[in-house]
Protein backbone atom coordinates (compact mmCIF):
# COMPACT_ATOMS: atom_id res chain seq x y z
CA UNK A 1 0.00 0.00 0.00
CA UNK A 2 1.66 3.46 -1.11
CA UNK A 3 -1.51 5.26 -1.53
CA UNK A 4 -2.92 7.70 0.94
CA UNK A 5 -6.21 5.62 3.33
CA UNK A 6 -9.07 6.94 2.31
CA UNK A 7 -11.35 8.71 5.14
CA UNK A 8 -13.93 5.37 5.99
CA UNK A 9 -10.84 3.50 6.04
CA UNK A 10 -10.20 0.85 8.95
CA UNK A 11 -6.84 1.07 11.05
CA UNK A 12 -6.19 -1.80 13.06
CA UNK A 13 -4.54 -1.20 16.35
CA UNK A 14 -3.03 -4.04 18.45
CA UNK A 15 -3.83 -3.33 22.20
CA UNK A 16 -6.05 -1.90 24.05
CA UNK A 17 -4.86 0.91 26.67
CA UNK A 18 -5.01 4.28 26.68
CA UNK A 19 -2.24 5.15 24.16
CA UNK A 20 -5.16 2.48 21.64
CA UNK A 21 -7.85 5.00 22.84
CA UNK A 22 -6.08 8.22 21.74
CA UNK A 23 -4.95 6.75 18.49
CA UNK A 24 -8.80 5.84 18.01
CA UNK A 25 -10.32 9.28 18.75
CA UNK A 26 -7.58 11.18 16.32
CA UNK A 27 -8.52 8.36 14.07
CA UNK A 28 -12.35 8.97 14.14
CA UNK A 29 -11.00 12.93 13.56
CA UNK A 30 -9.84 12.32 10.09
CA UNK A 31 -12.65 10.40 9.10
CA UNK A 32 -10.78 6.46 10.18
CA UNK A 33 -12.33 3.82 11.80
CA UNK A 34 -10.66 1.84 14.23
CA UNK A 35 -10.76 -2.04 15.23
CA UNK A 36 -9.04 -2.98 18.36
CA UNK A 37 -7.10 -6.00 19.04
CA UNK A 38 -6.61 -7.30 23.07
CA UNK A 39 -6.68 -10.12 24.77
CA UNK A 40 -8.62 -8.38 27.72
CA UNK A 41 -12.22 -7.74 28.35
CA UNK A 42 -13.53 -3.91 28.33
CA UNK A 43 -10.40 -1.82 27.29
CA UNK A 44 -10.55 1.27 27.42
CA UNK A 45 -9.36 1.85 23.63
CA UNK A 46 -13.15 -0.31 23.05
CA UNK A 47 -15.26 2.54 24.44
CA UNK A 48 -14.34 4.62 21.42
CA UNK A 49 -13.50 2.45 18.89
CA UNK A 50 -15.61 0.74 15.78
CA UNK A 51 -14.76 -2.75 16.46
CA UNK A 52 -13.24 -4.95 18.83
CA UNK A 53 -11.71 -8.04 18.56
CA UNK A 54 -11.12 -10.03 22.44
CA UNK A 55 -8.58 -12.57 21.56
CA UNK A 56 -5.78 -14.00 22.30
CA UNK A 57 -2.49 -13.01 20.71
CA UNK A 58 -1.75 -16.78 19.76
CA UNK A 59 -5.41 -16.95 18.42
CA UNK A 60 -4.44 -17.19 14.89
CA UNK A 61 -8.01 -17.61 13.72
CA UNK A 62 -8.62 -13.93 15.37
CA UNK A 63 -5.90 -12.89 13.86
CA UNK A 64 -6.63 -13.44 10.44
CA UNK A 65 -10.34 -11.87 11.31
CA UNK A 66 -8.53 -9.13 12.10
CA UNK A 67 -6.60 -8.65 9.18
CA UNK A 68 -9.27 -9.03 6.68
CA UNK A 69 -11.46 -6.21 8.45
CA UNK A 70 -8.57 -3.46 8.46
CA UNK A 71 -6.41 -2.06 5.76
CA UNK A 72 -3.37 -0.96 7.88
CA UNK A 73 -1.97 -2.49 11.44
CA UNK A 74 -0.48 -0.57 13.77
CA UNK A 75 -0.17 -1.12 18.01
CA UNK A 76 -0.08 0.66 20.80
CA UNK A 77 2.61 -1.71 22.75
CA UNK A 78 6.03 -2.94 21.82
CA UNK A 79 5.79 -6.54 23.32
CA UNK A 80 3.31 -8.13 21.22
CA UNK A 81 4.29 -12.04 20.43
CA UNK A 82 6.54 -12.23 17.85
CA UNK A 83 4.34 -15.17 16.37
CA UNK A 84 1.27 -13.00 15.98
CA UNK A 85 3.13 -10.08 14.05
CA UNK A 86 4.59 -13.37 11.69
CA UNK A 87 0.94 -13.77 10.74
CA UNK A 88 0.34 -10.53 10.85
CA UNK A 89 2.64 -8.63 8.23
CA UNK A 90 1.56 -11.50 5.52
CA UNK A 91 -2.08 -10.10 5.57
CA UNK A 92 -1.68 -6.41 5.93
CA UNK A 93 1.27 -3.57 6.45
CA UNK A 94 2.45 -3.16 10.58
CA UNK A 95 3.67 0.52 10.54
CA UNK A 96 5.57 1.26 12.53
CA UNK A 97 7.78 -2.19 10.95
CA UNK A 98 9.09 -5.00 12.21
CA UNK A 99 12.89 -3.90 12.79
CA UNK A 100 11.80 -0.83 15.34
CA UNK A 101 10.38 -3.88 17.74
CA UNK A 102 12.78 -5.84 17.17
CA UNK A 103 15.89 -2.89 18.53
CA UNK A 104 13.20 -1.77 21.07
CA UNK A 105 12.37 -4.92 22.55
CA UNK A 106 15.37 -5.66 23.70
CA UNK A 107 17.41 -3.12 25.87
CA UNK A 108 20.92 -4.79 25.03
CA UNK A 109 19.79 -5.01 21.11
CA UNK A 110 18.74 -1.12 21.54
CA UNK A 111 21.51 -0.33 22.91
CA UNK A 112 23.87 -1.87 20.70
CA UNK A 113 21.93 -0.20 17.51
CA UNK A 114 22.47 3.15 19.19
CA UNK A 115 25.86 3.17 19.72
CA UNK A 116 26.47 1.58 16.30
CA UNK A 117 24.96 4.87 14.93
CA UNK A 118 27.48 6.70 17.11
CA UNK A 119 24.81 8.16 19.58
CA UNK A 120 25.80 7.96 23.16
CA UNK A 121 24.41 5.69 25.37
CA UNK A 122 24.55 4.93 29.09
CA UNK A 123 27.60 2.18 29.68
CA UNK A 124 26.47 -0.83 29.67
CA UNK A 125 26.82 -5.23 29.69
CA UNK A 126 25.53 -8.23 29.13
CA UNK A 127 24.29 -9.81 31.32
CA UNK A 128 23.32 -13.74 31.39
CA UNK A 129 25.10 -15.00 34.27
CA UNK A 130 25.82 -13.78 38.30
CA UNK A 131 29.92 -14.26 36.62
CA UNK A 132 28.70 -12.10 34.14
CA UNK A 133 27.15 -9.39 36.74
CA UNK A 134 30.74 -9.66 38.33
CA UNK A 135 32.63 -8.67 34.86
CA UNK A 136 29.99 -6.09 33.92
CA UNK A 137 30.35 -4.17 37.02
CA UNK A 138 33.59 -3.48 36.58
CA UNK A 139 33.23 -2.53 32.70
CA UNK A 140 29.97 -0.59 32.94
CA UNK A 141 30.17 0.42 36.76
CA UNK A 142 28.83 0.61 39.83
CA UNK A 143 26.55 2.35 40.62
CA UNK A 144 24.48 1.05 38.19
CA UNK A 145 20.95 -0.77 37.30
CA UNK A 146 20.06 -3.87 36.63
CA UNK A 147 17.58 -4.49 33.98
CA UNK A 148 15.72 -7.50 32.87
CA UNK A 149 16.50 -7.22 28.27
CA UNK A 150 12.87 -7.52 27.64
CA UNK A 151 9.74 -6.66 29.21
CA UNK A 152 10.16 -4.15 31.58
CA UNK A 153 8.47 -1.04 31.79
CA UNK A 154 7.33 1.88 34.51
CA UNK A 155 10.44 0.90 36.95
CA UNK A 156 9.52 -2.98 36.43
CA UNK A 157 12.35 -5.23 35.73
CA UNK A 158 15.10 -3.32 37.47
CA UNK A 159 17.07 -3.46 40.25
CA UNK A 160 20.00 -0.85 41.57
CA UNK A 161 23.04 -1.85 42.48
CA UNK A 162 24.61 0.97 44.46
CA UNK A 163 27.54 -1.54 45.56
CA UNK A 164 29.03 -4.69 44.93
CA UNK A 165 27.48 -5.96 47.78
CA UNK A 166 24.13 -5.21 46.30
CA UNK A 167 25.03 -7.66 43.10
CA UNK A 168 23.48 -10.97 44.59
CA UNK A 169 20.18 -9.59 45.78
CA UNK A 170 19.80 -7.68 42.34
CA UNK A 171 20.65 -10.68 39.72
CA UNK A 172 17.67 -12.85 42.02
CA UNK A 173 15.43 -10.04 41.42
CA UNK A 174 15.83 -11.05 37.69
CA UNK A 175 14.42 -14.26 38.21
CA UNK A 176 16.84 -16.05 35.69
CA UNK A 177 15.61 -13.47 32.81
CA UNK A 178 18.44 -12.53 30.85
CA UNK A 179 20.17 -8.82 31.43
CA UNK A 180 21.74 -5.97 31.14
CA UNK A 181 23.67 -3.81 33.62
CA UNK A 182 23.35 -0.22 32.85
CA UNK A 183 26.19 2.50 34.52
CA UNK A 184 24.88 5.25 35.97
CA UNK A 185 24.73 8.71 33.99
CA UNK A 186 25.77 11.94 35.75
CA UNK A 187 23.02 13.96 34.16
CA UNK A 188 21.16 17.32 35.37
CA UNK A 189 17.42 15.96 33.78
CA UNK A 190 15.65 14.26 31.45
CA UNK A 191 14.06 15.07 27.95
CA UNK A 192 12.10 13.42 25.28
CA UNK A 193 11.41 14.18 21.71
CA UNK A 194 8.21 13.22 20.31
CA UNK A 195 9.47 12.67 16.16
CA UNK A 196 7.60 11.21 13.39
CA UNK A 197 8.05 9.61 10.30
CA UNK A 198 6.18 9.68 7.20
CA UNK A 199 5.80 6.70 4.20
CA UNK A 200 7.46 9.55 2.22
CA UNK A 201 10.32 9.52 4.53
CA UNK A 202 9.22 13.38 5.60
CA UNK A 203 10.40 13.98 9.32
CA UNK A 204 8.71 15.99 11.49
CA UNK A 205 9.80 16.57 15.30
CA UNK A 206 7.71 18.18 18.05
CA UNK A 207 9.63 20.44 20.60
CA UNK A 208 11.42 18.46 23.62
CA UNK A 209 9.79 18.17 26.63
CA UNK A 210 11.17 18.09 30.32
CA UNK A 211 10.68 14.60 32.24
CA UNK A 212 10.04 14.49 35.83
CA UNK A 213 9.86 10.81 37.14
CA UNK A 214 8.39 9.34 40.32
CA UNK A 215 9.01 5.89 41.47
CA UNK A 216 9.95 5.17 38.20
CA UNK A 217 6.74 6.16 36.28
CA UNK A 218 6.35 9.66 34.44
CA UNK A 219 5.14 12.35 36.50
CA UNK A 220 5.13 15.51 34.92
CA UNK A 221 6.40 16.95 30.99
CA UNK A 222 6.78 20.48 30.96
CA UNK A 223 7.18 22.69 27.62
CA UNK A 224 9.75 24.40 27.41
CA UNK A 225 12.48 21.90 28.54
CA UNK A 226 15.66 23.67 29.87
CA UNK A 227 17.40 23.15 26.73
CA UNK A 228 20.02 25.83 25.08
CA UNK A 229 19.20 26.11 20.94
CA UNK A 230 22.41 24.09 20.02
CA UNK A 231 21.03 21.29 22.79
CA UNK A 232 17.68 21.27 20.83
CA UNK A 233 18.51 20.72 17.72
CA UNK A 234 20.99 18.06 18.42
CA UNK A 235 17.83 16.25 19.97
CA UNK A 236 15.66 16.47 17.25
CA UNK A 237 18.68 16.09 14.54
CA UNK A 238 19.41 12.65 16.74
CA UNK A 239 15.74 11.78 16.86
CA UNK A 240 15.76 12.14 12.91
CA UNK A 241 18.76 10.06 12.73
CA UNK A 242 17.04 6.92 14.45
CA UNK A 243 13.95 7.09 12.46
CA UNK A 244 15.91 7.03 9.41
CA UNK A 245 18.03 4.51 10.33
CA UNK A 246 14.92 2.09 11.41
CA UNK A 247 13.41 2.78 8.15
CA UNK A 248 10.62 4.32 10.82
CA UNK A 249 6.62 4.88 9.58
CA UNK A 250 5.10 6.46 12.87
CA UNK A 251 5.78 8.47 15.94
CA UNK A 252 8.74 7.50 18.46
CA UNK A 253 9.12 8.44 21.83
CA UNK A 254 13.03 9.02 21.92
CA UNK A 255 14.53 10.02 25.78
CA UNK A 256 17.19 11.68 26.30
CA UNK A 257 19.42 12.06 29.04
CA UNK A 258 21.01 15.63 29.73
CA UNK A 259 24.92 15.91 30.33
CA UNK A 260 27.29 18.35 30.73
CA UNK A 261 29.30 16.78 27.75
CA UNK A 262 25.82 16.45 25.44
CA UNK A 263 23.04 14.50 24.79
CA UNK A 264 23.10 10.69 26.07
CA UNK A 265 20.23 8.26 25.12
CA UNK A 266 18.52 6.81 27.74
CA UNK A 267 15.79 4.68 25.26
CA UNK A 268 13.25 4.83 22.90
CA UNK A 269 9.66 3.57 22.57
CA UNK A 270 8.52 2.68 19.07
CA UNK A 271 5.01 4.18 19.47
CA UNK A 272 3.09 7.02 20.49
CA UNK A 273 4.71 8.33 24.06
CA UNK A 274 3.25 9.60 27.49
CA UNK A 275 5.73 12.56 27.59
CA UNK A 276 4.01 13.20 24.64
CA UNK A 277 0.47 13.76 25.85
CA UNK A 278 1.26 17.72 26.01
CA UNK A 279 1.09 17.80 22.50
CA UNK A 280 -3.00 17.30 22.71
CA UNK A 281 -3.20 20.76 24.02
CA UNK A 282 0.38 22.64 23.00
CA UNK A 283 -0.23 22.14 19.06
CA UNK A 284 -2.34 21.77 16.17
CA UNK A 285 -1.61 18.20 15.35
CA UNK A 286 -0.87 16.29 18.46
CA UNK A 287 0.98 13.10 18.37
CA UNK A 288 -2.11 10.60 18.26
CA UNK A 289 -2.89 12.55 15.40
CA UNK A 290 0.82 12.98 13.74
CA UNK A 291 0.63 8.79 14.15
CA UNK A 292 -2.56 8.12 12.19
CA UNK A 293 -1.38 10.62 9.57
CA UNK A 294 2.02 8.50 8.99
CA UNK A 295 0.39 5.54 9.06
CA UNK A 296 -2.28 5.81 7.13
CA UNK A 297 -0.01 7.99 4.12
CA UNK A 298 -0.95 11.28 5.00
CA UNK A 299 1.21 13.91 4.94
CA UNK A 300 2.66 14.95 8.50
CA UNK A 301 1.27 18.15 10.76
CA UNK A 302 4.65 19.67 11.44
CA UNK A 303 4.01 19.61 15.31
CA UNK A 304 4.91 23.38 15.70
CA UNK A 305 3.88 24.27 19.37
CA UNK A 306 1.60 27.36 20.10
CA UNK A 307 1.67 27.54 23.71
CA UNK A 308 3.73 26.23 26.69
CA UNK A 309 2.10 23.51 28.69
CA UNK A 310 2.83 21.02 31.70
CA UNK A 311 1.28 17.76 31.54
CA UNK A 312 0.91 16.13 34.58
CA UNK A 313 -0.10 12.16 34.79
CA UNK A 314 -2.85 10.83 37.09
CA UNK A 315 -2.06 8.30 38.80
CA UNK A 316 -4.01 5.63 41.58
CA UNK A 317 -4.90 8.21 43.91
CA UNK A 318 -4.18 10.88 42.16
CA UNK A 319 -7.42 10.79 40.88
CA UNK A 320 -8.97 12.71 43.68
CA UNK A 321 -7.27 15.96 41.93
CA UNK A 322 -10.05 15.55 39.45
CA UNK A 323 -12.78 17.72 40.70
CA UNK A 324 -10.37 20.05 41.76
CA UNK A 325 -8.81 20.43 38.64
CA UNK A 326 -11.94 20.31 36.43
CA UNK A 327 -12.37 23.71 37.71
CA UNK A 328 -8.90 25.43 36.27
CA UNK A 329 -9.73 27.58 33.33
CA UNK A 330 -6.12 26.79 32.20
CA UNK A 331 -6.69 22.70 32.24
CA UNK A 332 -7.53 19.84 30.14
CA UNK A 333 -8.14 17.25 31.51
CA UNK A 334 -7.82 13.80 29.58
CA UNK A 335 -9.39 10.53 31.72
CA UNK A 336 -9.03 7.07 30.31
CA UNK A 337 -12.46 5.60 31.90
CA UNK A 338 -10.50 2.96 32.96
CA UNK A 339 -13.26 0.93 35.68
CA UNK A 340 -11.02 0.51 38.77
CA UNK A 341 -8.66 2.87 40.21
CA UNK A 342 -5.22 0.80 41.40
CA UNK A 343 -2.02 1.92 42.68
CA UNK A 344 0.41 2.88 40.38
CA UNK A 345 -2.31 2.65 37.57
CA UNK A 346 -2.42 5.37 34.85
CA UNK A 347 -5.80 6.68 35.04
CA UNK A 348 -5.42 9.81 33.19
CA UNK A 349 -3.62 13.10 32.40
CA UNK A 350 -3.97 16.89 32.78
CA UNK A 351 -2.46 19.23 30.65
CA UNK A 352 -1.93 23.03 32.04
CA UNK A 353 -1.47 25.94 28.98
CA UNK A 354 0.92 27.89 30.84
CA UNK A 355 0.69 30.64 27.78
CA UNK A 356 1.42 31.27 24.39
CA UNK A 357 4.85 29.63 23.03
Amino acid sequence: MTNPLPTGATIGILGGGQLGRMLSVAASRLGFKCHIFEPGANPPAGHVADAVTTASYEDDAALRAFADAVDVITYEFENIPTSALDLLETLRPIRPGREALRVSQDRLVEKEFLAGLGLKTAPFADVASRADLDTAMETAGVPGILKTRRFGYDGKGQARIMEVSDADAAFEAMAGAPAILEGFVDFSHEVSVIAARGVNGEVACFDPGENVHRDGILHTTTLPARLSGAQRTDAVLLAGQILNALDYVGVMGVELFVTPKGLIVNEIAPRVHNSGHWTQDGCVVDQFEQHIRAVAGWPLGDGSRHSNVEMLNLIGDDMDQVPELAKDPAVALHLYGKAEVKAGRKMGHANRVLGAA
